[in-house]
């Protein structure tokens, strides 16, 4: 490829980035504006790599049904109107993406990237023997309160050979802990996995390090990005300039921040939670990673741990947990897994999730000549890392890419 690519950002997409481009031989630097890697939203997300159940949350109803949740003391979305308008843009294209046409669409365009990711990583631990980070293929049961909500569900996988509707008494069979937690069938798909996103990106981390190809630049903040004549010539970090051949933007939602003429990036930070819990006792714990469809809230096994994640706050940019959002969640979690961990001990996080209004990431060119983007993965980052940095390294290596892009670029977005 013979060119330095540049990246900003240090998360899961960052880094699967400059892993993939290391693989073809090319020579990266990541800029991280923080002391530490991975240590925002892909610190302690909810573990799930949800390949086959990818909707988008931009859908038919949505709009009304968020009205209504918004009504409710335990509402899994949370809304704070902001003198800003970056979130009216945003919220503005996210109403209009809420068709059902609109949702099929964007769910192929995801599912096609979430199945590229999932041959990646499996490619990626095989022949690399990238491994360390509580990976299992466990399976995933989206589990069902409300019969409308499974009736819609069911009829989407009617002839699908990778998911299957299972009754009540199925799941308690699947995974006896769901006996009387109150759910009355889900979409189960086998083939679904699961693992710690922080320590995969400590095992990317690990492998850049010794690939003697990456120089990671820590504790930096990108200032300014210096164009000539439609094209990126440096990265000004404070009195530091860094001159650049390619660069990637995988900064997240402080993306926006650094764009340049012309180029409008349509993301907005969507806070979630999680706990983490040391296990009481394994044999009460699902091994089946579970999705609560109606309380939006996962659950998955990491190693000896419990992850639960929830909550949709479209609130702004500040990443400090809300005390009241983290103990909704735990009291619904504990109503639903009473003896899956020890709640007193559990680790409080939260993290924001950088998201398109249509929730299909922006992936490819952005209109500069050397700069390209891999951002807008919202609540799909860890699901969709390895697929999206394959992609940029095809892309920026000249190469024909291994999925067809309608749908993941700017453009569409």
């Amino acid at each position: 490829m013979g060119q330095h690519v540049c990246i900003i950002g240090g998360g899961v997409i960052g880094l699967a980035t400059a892993y993939a481009l290391v693989r073809e031989g090319v020579e990266v630097s990541v800029i991280e504006a923080r002391t530490t890697l991975a240590s925002q939203t892909s610190f302690a997300n909810g573990g799930q790599f949800s390949y086959r159940y990818v909707a988008p949350l931009a859908d038919a109803g949505v709009p009304w049904q968020a009205l209504g949740w918004m009504l409710r003391s335990d509402s899994p979305l949370k809304f704070r109107p902001r003198m800003d308008p970056a979130q009216w843009r945003w919220l503005a294209s996210f109403v209009a993406a809420c068709r059902g046409s609109v949702n099929q669409r964007n769910a192929a365009h995801l599912l096609r990237l979430a199945l590229l990711s999932q041959a990646t990583l499996q490619q990626w631990r095989e022949e690399d023997h990238l491994n360390g980070f509580e990976w299992r293929r466990n399976g995933k049961l989206v589990a069902f309160r409300e019969q409308s909500n499974f009736a819609k569900a069911r009829q989407g996988v009617i002839h699908s050979p990778f998911q299957h509707a299972l009754s009540a008494n199925e799941c308690s069979t699947l995974e006896p802990d769901l006996q009387g937690a109150g759910f009355i069938g889900g979409i189960y798909t086998p083939d679904e996995e699961v693992g710690d996103c922080h320590a995969f990106c400590q095992q990317l981390v690990a492998r850049l390090q010794a690939s003697g190809r990456c120089t990671f630049l820590l504790g930096k903040t990108v200032t300014r990005l210096h164009h000539e004549q439609g094209e990126v010539k440096a990265v000004h970090m404070g009195d530091e300039v860094l001159p650049v051949d390619q660069l990637v933007l995988a900064a997240g939602h402080n993306s926006p921040a650094l764009s340049l003429p012309g180029l409008n990036l349509p993301l907005y930070p969507l806070k979630g939670y999680s706990l983490t819990l040391p296990l009481r006792d394994p044999q009460k714990t699902p091994t089946v990673s579970i999705t609560d469809y109606d309380r939006k809230i996962v659950y998955a096994r990491i190693g000896e741990q419990l992850r639960i994640a929830a909550m949709v706050d479209i609130v702004g940019f500040d990443p400090s947990p809300e005390p009241r959002r983290i103990a909704q969640m735990r009291q619904l979690a504990q109503r639903t897994f009473p003896d899956a961990g020890d709640y007193s001990q559990a680790i409080e996080w939260a993290g924001m999730r950088p998201a398109t209004p249509s929730g299909v990431p922006i992936l490819g060119a952005s209109g500069y000549r050397n700069l390209w983007l891999n951002l807008g993965h919202g609540a799909l980052g860890f699901t969709l890392a390895c697929g999206s940095g394959r992609l940029l390294s095809e892309l920026i290596g000249q190469r024909k890419t291994s999925i067809d892009l309608q749908g993941l670029s700017l453009k569409a977005a």
